[in-house]
């Protein structure tokens, strides 16, 4: 008897570590994740990584993932919130995805003449800027690439993430960024691979079916806080006009763009705003607009 129980012990141990993979793999399925198989093995290729610390921020603490309170603010007091928050996407296998938000746009509703929903207009695609605070907001633009939005407590008003920080997954991310680039294009520094709004929804793989999905409960991507978040009020935000909506007169000219100053990852740097953020008398008010 006791030969025979040390043999049907062995076998339990061996069987075990089958027996947790089919339970992460269950989850997984109860996650809902089902993206495409070539997608999937990119995030396999850095299914070793470890978070990596921030080379621009004192402190790379992971907190816990922000909840529908956080959202719950005005579009210009959100995008200048969401600032040095960590953006996690997770892979199929597991695998974490981050980047920390060094710019953002805010794009204020129905009075917002450079906004989808100006003049409170509603459609199928904008759907999502009039859902409830949190709410991710993803459109294309010129038929082949995608931004990603979070819409604030306003009606019709979301906020534009620019540029990200690098933080875990640089293998993963580059291999994304580099399936929609020409074959044989160099190599991309750490900096330039979430550095504008559609790099970023590459290398994070956020696509077009995330548009409408909250970033409370979503167990594909959500929002951290983190122990190296700045005040929003000091002068290390910078204010400036927003890219691409030349067309749209007095708006194009307002200060609704914000940026980490001196962070090697912002898309477009602004000297002029960037002196005139660095003067108290000529910070500009929300109430302004």
């Amino acid at each position: 008897m006791a030969g025979r129980k040390r043999k049907m012990l062995a076998l339990g141990e061996t069987a075990a570590p089958g027996r947790d993979v089919n339970k992460r793999v269950n989850k997984s399925d109860l996650n809902g994740s089902h993206p495409e198989p070539k997608r999937a093995s990119t995030c396999e290729t850095d299914r070793s990584a470890e978070a990596e610390r921030s080379r621009y921020f004192p402190d790379n603490n992971p907190q816990s993932r922000l909840g529908e309170d956080f959202f719950s603010q005005s579009c210009i007091s959100l995008a200048k919130a969401l600032l040095g928050k960590v953006l996690t996407r997770r892979c199929a296998d597991g695998t974490e995805l981050r980047g920390r938000i060094v710019e953002t746009e805010a794009y204020l509703g129905g009075e917002d003449k450079a906004s989808h929903s100006a003049g409170g207009k509603r459609t199928e695609r904008n759907t999502a800027m009039f859902m409830k605070p949190g709410t991710i907001y993803v459109y294309p633009i010129y038929g082949i690439y995608l931004c990603m939005n979070v819409s604030s407590e306003e009606e019709g008003a979301a906020v534009l993430l620019r540029s990200l920080e690098p933080l875990q997954g640089h293998a993963a991310m580059r291999q994304l960024r580099a399936a929609r680039r020409k074959e044989g294009a160099r190599q991309l520094k750490d900096k330039e691979l979430c550095n504008g709004p559609s790099k970023l929804c590459q290398a994070l793989d956020i696509r077009r079916c995330f548009d409408r999905r909250d970033l409370a409960s979503d167990p594909e991507v959500w929002l951290e806080s983190d122990a190296s978040t700045i005040p929003v009020e000091t002068p290390s935000v910078v204010a400036a006009p927003r890219i691409g909506i030349e067309s749209h007169g007095e708006w194009a000219q307002k200060p609704l763009r914000f940026y980490l100053r001196g962070h090697p990852c912002v898309s477009v740097v602004n000297k002029e705003a960037e002196r005139e953020s660095g003067n108290p008398a000529k910070h500009s008010s929300p109430t302004e607009f």
